[in-house]
């Protein structure tokens, strides 16, 4: 397996991975695993000129109502202008700065770019946007979405962004004029801004590997779920060919190209983290777990379990008997991410 830090060949090894919803997508399926929410949004205006310097640390989003701001982000090439009704999605949580008017040194956000007086809603220099932030399991979420760029930027104007202008509106009524429920209807709102972003991303072919550029592919998308969803099935290049609609070659050089392994070596890795998982967590026989793992021989599961992790099943359970200890002893004796606490 690559151990090529960009990658996220080596999704987490939680019980959440294997208890998502039934015929449920790869990529409904990394947003079950990641427990990505939205969380709160805020409407912020200051006065031309601003330089507001935004931290890391918090994955947030902000739709321009009133332009035009600059956003400068870590791995912009040029500071990108923000019109009305343009978005700026930052998942990885990167820190940034939103410019508008002349240079002015960075300043941090506060309190009183919340209040939106009359001067400021009359100013027709003075941008005004939305801010919202996301919450995640984090352990997860970093690796996840290390394939995206520090800021991923939406315009409203091109064809197909009919989704944009109608979340825009929708946020600016509960936000501006809360009602029961408004809590709820934000987060669902921010959820479905947030998807609506990752599409926007997969359609411009993004080339870094990783499971969720994976997940976002439509022939590979198909194959993982077939592969989690009936994890002990003997599969076989061919079957998960077909499945995606490739000739074998293709689907080996297009699953290695976006996974960073080929398939079965894919399959294997899964394998054995289920049973990690299943070990430290059930009082389930080792012969009965390689069973459901798709080892037909215990022998055989013990011998590829040893050579992942060191020791065999049985003195691997003794020795990680909670799951810090799993998540210490994964982490020092494989180099695999350490499973995260869902």
């Amino acid at each position: 397996m690559t151990e090529t830090p960009g990658y996220f060949a080596d999704p987490p090894y939680s019980s959440a991975l294997w208890a998502t919803p039934e015929g449920e997508d790869a990529l409904s399926e990394i947003l079950h695993i990641v427990q990505l929410r939205g969380e709160s949004v805020a409407r912020y205006a200051a006065h031309a000129p601003i330089n507001v310097a935004i931290p890391a640390g918090t994955r947030r989003f902000h739709i321009v109502e009133q332009g035009p701001l600059w956003l400068h982000a870590p791995d912009l090439a040029t500071n990108a202008c923000l019109n009305a009704g343009d978005l700026v999605l930052c998942a990885r949580g990167d820190g940034h700065h939103l410019q508008a008017g002349e240079s002015v040194p960075a300043r941090p956000l506060h309190e009183a770019d919340c209040q939106l007086d009359a001067a400021k809603l009359a100013d027709a220099q003075a941008p005004r946007w939305l801010t919202g932030t996301f919450v995640a399991n984090d352990a997860v979420a970093d690796r996840v979405f290390s394939v995206l760029p520090s800021a991923l930027v939406v315009n409203a104007q091109p064809h197909g962004q009919e989704w944009l202008p109608v979340t825009l509106q929708l946020l600016l009524i509960e936000v501006t004029n809360p009602s029961p429920g408004s809590s709820v209807m934000i987060s669902r709102l921010l959820d479905l801004l947030f998807i609506h972003v990752l599409r926007q991303w997969s359609r411009r072919q993004p080339t870094s590997a990783g499971w969720l550029t994976a997940a976002m592919d439509p022939a590979l998308s198909t194959v993982l779920e077939a592969i989690h969803r009936d994890l002990n099935h003997p599969w076989s290049v061919a079957q998960l060919a077909s499945t995606a609609n490739l000739s074998r070659s293709a689907l080996a050089q297009r699953f290695t190209r976006l996974l960073g392994q080929p398939p079965l070596a894919y399959i294997a890795d899964r394998r054995l983290g289920r049973a990690a998982e299943l070990l430290s967590r059930s009082t389930a026989p080792v012969a009965v777990i390689a069973n459901q793992v798709g080892y037909s021989s215990e022998a055989a599961f013990s011998r590829a379990f040893s050579r992942r992790y060191g020791r065999p099943p049985r003195q691997w359970r003794n020795a990680t008997s909670s799951v810090d200890d799993l998540a210490s002893f994964v982490g020092e004796n494989s180099g695999k991410p350490v499973p995260p606490r869902l």
